[in-house]
């Protein structure tokens, strides 16, 4: 029976990220440097927000696009960026940044559409792309210094171009685009009919330059869909909550798509997302510090080792390149049982991640450095 499942459902696969974790988890004493859950516990005033509101009895469905205080709280957060959103009719709560990229997606997209993605990119954007019956259009952007510029998009574009993914700061490189490589883009979008979906969960994380979002240029709102989150800026990744900030004349249409899917996000979840961007900067200060005394630890060890990467300025990412003969896969495997440190093979990033590991220095720093003295070990003995 098999034969009448579909089809395009039947031709995905698992991500490569938690392929290789789990295949991590059956060899002992490894360590894993692989997945990007923020290692810090939710913040207690945040914990104890979502039991109150299980105490209070606020356990019901909400309204579809999330609770008014919430999206109100949302629309204030996000004037930092230069964003202008109005609570009751641009923003909707979601499940997750995944489920605000999905409903996007199936929103803006028919079948024979085409959308760029920049190429290494976070593999989770291929498969809903897929499912609405379009198709990904991989741009390498290694001799873009690992950014998705506007001459990198103008190259790629054709008449069945429906929008462009722009994920950053970037999964697996950190990377972000500069200010004036954005006001590039920015200039080149204002005539094309074409939408941008701009996923800026790692927003708050963000070590050099401070974020700017492509929605805050003039004439772009209309083009550009923002996705967001609370599960990285405040290690809330359980809690499943992200949001969508679109025009009115779309956001009405994704609400739809939202409320046939999920109906709400969860009533407990967002009560305690609220609590988080209430008076959130301590919080999210303290976290960005020691991820960034992390990077700065991280990137000198490599240095030490002799490894090239490319320099993150975002995220909690190190995209190392490995020269080898073998294919990323198998070295990555070869990392695992030869030295006992497991990196994401580049190759799960797409093609243009091949000759590539990402590092995840979401870790404490003992782990991280026991980590690279297993990665030393294998660049002196093995490569």
């Amino acid at each position: 029976m098999e034969y009448l499942l579909n089809e395009q459902v039947k031709q995905l696969q698992i991500s490569g990220i938690r392929q290789f974790f789990n295949m991590v988890r059956d060899y002992e004493d490894v360590v894993s440097l692989t997945i990007g859950q923020p290692d810090f516990q939710t913040p207690e005033r945040v914990k104890s927000a979502a039991i109150t509101s299980i105490e209070e009895n606020k356990t019901a469905y909400t309204m579809n696009a999330g609770i008014p205080e919430l999206r109100q709280a949302i629309a204030e957060d996000v004037e930092k960026y230069g964003l202008h959103y109005d609570a009751d009719s641009e923003i909707i709560v979601t499940v997750g940044a995944s489920e605000a990229i999905d409903i996007s997606l199936r929103t803006i997209l028919s079948p024979g559409d085409e959308v760029l993605l920049p190429s290494p990119v976070y593999p989770g954007y291929e498969p809903l792309i897929k499912m609405a019956g379009a198709s990904p259009v991989h741009v390498d952007i290694a001799p873009y210094d690992f950014v998705l510029t506007k001459d990198a998009i103008e190259s790629h574009i054709t008449d069945r171009t429906k929008a462009v993914i722009m994920p950053y700061p970037s999964n697996p490189t950190g990377v972000s685009p500069s200010f004036g490589q954005l006001e590039e883009i920015a200039r080149f979008m204002q005539n094309k009919e074409m939408f941008v979906i701009a996923d800026e969960i790692y927003s708050e994380l963000v070590y050099k330059n401070p974020h700017t979002s492509l929605a805050s240029f003039l004439g772009l709102k209309d083009k550009v869909v923002v996705i967001n989150g609370v599960s990285k800026s405040f290690s809330m990744t359980g809690f499943r909550i992200g949001y969508v900030l679109a025009p009115d004349w779309m956001r009405q249409h994704m609400l739809k798509v939202h409320q046939y899917n999920v109906s709400c996000a969860s009533s407990v979840s967002q009560h305690a997302a609220l609590e988080a961007l209430k008076n959130n900067q301590t919080e999210i200060e303290r976290m960005r510090a020691t991820y960034e005394k992390r990077r700065a630890f991280v990137l000198e060890k490599l240095k030490d080792i002799g490894l090239s990467f490319v320099e993150p300025d975002g995220a909690f990412y190190v995209f190392i390149q490995f020269p080898s003969a073998k294919s990323t896969f198998e070295t990555a495997v070869g990392l695992v049982e030869k030295s006992g440190i497991a990196l994401v093979p580049g190759s799960a990033f797409s093609e243009g991640g091949e000759g590539y590991m990402r590092l995840s220095y979401a870790y404490d720093l003992p782990t991280l450095e026991k980590g690279l003295e297993r990665l030393r070990h294998y660049v002196e003995h093995h490569l």
